[in-house]
């Protein structure tokens, strides 16, 4: 009798190969080096899908959501890294591929990459346009202030508030400025800020750190509400030299919290010395200006029309007979003109009047009907007419017609 060997399934075969690569210590942490291709973001899920390759071979890997969301950066097709994870088969392919648990950009640092990264693409949509900066209230009522309750900014910002402007109100929002949990809170804070409008102005900063410990506020999601504050916002974060992202968004960024406090505010010393500067000016003006219309009044007084006030009527009586003489020849010639003018042309309108014909002897008929007789045939024998003459009319009746023939 024949023995069979055994028959597995492809379920049962890929189940197999994968317990030996589990059970393989040398697979179940490894660190591999390689070149980025194929990456894809798998949206709904969160999880990374890529290819890592050198210059002869290539590898299947994955990153599963809840790893993918704790690295800085976001991978790219080209970037070079170096992978944590284990080697295993995914049974429904048969395809063994890289689990990742960790990555890290293989040179620049994964904190730098994803501050670059980050800077990009908020410049790319214009959060850091000059245009897009809110000016800073010249007399600001209240000062929001958020950092962390514990720190040397805060006593920087108010100590320097008070000393140079005790008019303004502080508004104080304690944070966490590192660590877990602090981007979120530094955005409660601003929405806080921009929801009861309890402020004219925001200074968001701390003091100086390592780049790890300045994070938050290199997070996207603290960038985009400084950027969407409606209140002005200064960043103050560390020390001159250290530069975050929200400086950059920011309507204003101050190298230090002190430089932030002397920023927001005017000070009143100088506020002051200004003040009593412009009212000594004015002082000044006025006393030239007065001494000026003192000089006039004196030039007026000591003239002799002043001393004299009868002459200047005098004049002006003399004045006013003069231009009464001016206007009465004035009128005189005038009417003149206009009567000659009326003389002319009522002599125009007499020569062209009927009457004046009428008072040489001439006449005019009119017909029964009342329109004027120019021809014989305008009228018929036995007819009545009326006969205008210079003084009168006559009512005659048509005897005879005789029609002239030339």
């Amino acid at each position: 009798m024949t023995d069979f060997p055994v028959v597995l399934s492809i379920t049962q075969l890929n189940t197999y190969i994968k317990s030996k690569f589990d059970g393989d210590e040398n697979l179940a942490h490894v660190f591999v080096s390689g070149e980025i291709s194929n990456f894809t973001n798998h949206y709904k899920s969160g999880h990374f899908y890529l290819s890592l390759k050198d210059e002869k071979c290539v590898i299947r890997a994955v990153m599963f959501a809840q790893n993918a969301r704790r690295i800085r950066f976001l991978p790219q097709d080209g970037m070079k890294v170096i992978v944590r994870g284990r080697v295993s088969v995914y049974e429904a392919t048969g395809q063994y591929q890289l689990y990742i648990d960790d990555m890290q950009p293989d040179g620049l640092g994964a904190l730098n990459l994803a501050f670059e990264q980050l800077k990009a693409k908020l410049e790319a949509e214009g959060l850091f346009a000059p245009e897009r900066k809110k000016p800073l209230p010249a007399f600001p009522e209240r000062i929001g202030v958020i950092t962390s309750p514990t720190g040397a900014a805060v006593h920087d910002i108010t100590s320097i508030l008070a000393r140079r402007y005790p008019l303004a109100e502080i508004v104080f929002c304690p944070v966490l400025v590192q660590g877990e949990g602090a981007a979120p809170q530094i955005v409660d804070a601003l929405a806080r800020f921009n929801r009861l409008l309890c402020a004219d102005v925001i200074i968001l900063g701390r003091g100086g750190g390592s780049l790890e410990d300045l994070w938050p506020f290199n997070e996207e999601m603290v960038a985009r509400a400084v950027a969407a504050s409606g209140i002005p916002v200064i960043s103050a974060v560390g020390h001159e030299t250290d530069f975050t992202i929200c400086d950059f968004v920011a309507d204003l960024r101050a190298p230090t919290p002190s430089a932030a406090a002397e920023l927001a505010v005017p000070d009143c010393a100088e506020l002051e010395y200004t003040v009593r500067y412009d009212l000594s000016r004015l002082k000044q003006s006025m006393r030239k200006k007065l001494m000026g219309l003192k000089q006039n009044l004196d030039a007026l007084t000591s003239r002799y029309s002043f001393k004299n006030p009868f002459n200047l009527i005098e004049l002006e009586r003399i004045r006013t007979d003069q231009l009464a003489v001016r206007l009465n020849q004035s009128m005189r010639r005038k009417t003149a003109d206009a009567r000659s003018a009326l003389s002319s042309v009522s002599g125009r309108l007499n020569a062209l009047s009927p009457l004046a014909t009428l008072s040489r002897g001439y006449s005019i008929t009119y017909g029964q009907n009342g329109r004027v007789v120019t021809r014989v045939s305008d009228v018929k024998t036995g007819e009545r007419i009326s006969v205008l003459l210079n003084e009168g009319t006559l009512g005659c009746v048509v005897d005879s017609m005789e029609e002239k023939h030339e």
